[in-house]
C-alpha cells in the first residue's frame, strides 16, 4: 500500500492537445471496461465508518428535491461501501481546496484544512477517452444542458438532435451531466472535461463514460456546495 503522501509525488501530466479533449465532452455512458477498480490507497476514515442500512446513509443517499426535480434515492446497499462519501485523512499532500481525482482507485478527493479530505466514489472515462492533467474549475452549473461534441455525434448519429446547432439537451433527470457540472479549464481553454452528476449509480467504481468523471447526483450536489471558486484540479491516471 502506498504511503499517505505517495499520491502527491505522482506526475500529473498535461493534456497533449485540445484536439484530444474534444472527444470528452459527451460524457455519455458505455459498457464498463475491465474488472472493478481496486484502490491503490486506503486512507484512514476520520468520521465514524458508514455501515449499510444506517440512518446516516439513508439520509445521505435518499430521495431529494432540487431545482424543481425529484432525484431518486440511490440503492446504496448495491454499491461497494468504499465508494460512499466520507471524510478521510488526506492522502494527496495538496493544499486545501484542491480537487484530486485518483482514477485508478476511482476516488475523488476535495482537500480540506487540517489534514482531512472529503472522498467520493466516481466513475471514470473508459480506456481511450480518459484525460489526465492539471486544470482549474473555471465554470460551474446547476442542472446543466448537455451538448455532445461533433466527434461523438459522428459515432452516434442519433445524438444529432442534441447538437450545439439544435440547442443541446435540456436539463433534467435523464441528462448525462446530472444535477451539477464543474467545468475544467487548462491554460484558459475549456478541456471539455467535466466533473458531473449521474443517475447511473451502478457506474460508480467503473470505467464507463466518454472521458468525464461522474459522481452520484447526491454526491455532486455535496461537492458543488463545498468546492471553492476557481479550485485547482489534478487528474491522475
Amino acid at each position: 500500500m502506498p504511503s499517505s503522501n505517495h499520491l502527491s509525488r505522482r506526475a500529473f501530466l498535461s493534456l497533449s492537445g485540445l484536439g484530444a479533449a474534444s472527444l470528452l465532452a459527451g460524457c455519455a455512458s458505455s459498457r464498463p471496461v475491465g474488472p472493478g477498480a481496486v484502490p491503490v490507497a486506503n486512507p484512514r476514515v476520520v468520521d465514524r465508518p458508514l455501515t449499510r442500512g444506517s440512518a446516516e446513509l439513508d439520509a445521505m443517499y435518499g430521495e431529494i428535491y432540487d431545482g424543481g426535480y425529484v432525484i431518486p434515492a440511490v440503492p446504496y446497499t448495491r454499491i461497494d461501501p468504499r465508494y460512499y462519501r466520507q471524510r478521510v485523512v488526506d492522502p494527496t499532500g495538496q493544499p486545501p481546496g484542491t480537487i484530486v481525482v485518483d482514477t485508478p482507485s476511482r476516488f475523488l478527493y476535495l482537500v480540506e484544512p487540517g489534514g482531512t479530505a472529503m472522498r467520493y466514489g466516481v466513475g471514470i472515462g473508459r480506456e481511450g477517452f480518459a484525460w489526465q492533467g492539471t486544470g482549474v474549475i473555471q465554470w460551474r452549473q446547476k442542472w446543466p444542458k448537455w451538448t455532445p461534441p461533433d466527434e461523438m455525434i459522428g459515432r452516434k448519429p442519433e445524438l444529432a438532435k442534441y447538437s450545439a446547432d439544435n440547442g443541446g439537451m435540456s436539463p433534467g433527470l435523464d441528462n448525462p451531466l446530472g444535477a451539477r457540472a464543474l467545468y475544467i479549464f487548462q491554460n484558459g481553454q475549456d478541456t471539455l472535461y467535466r466533473l458531473h452528476g449521474s443517475p447511473e449509480w451502478n457506474s460508480i467504481g467503473k470505467a464507463v463514460s466518454s472521458g468525464c468523471v461522474r459522481l452520484l447526483n447526491q454526491d455532486i450536489i455535496d461537492l458543488y456546495q463545498r468546492v471553492p471558486n476557481k479550485a485547482r484540479v489534478l487528474v491522475w491516471q
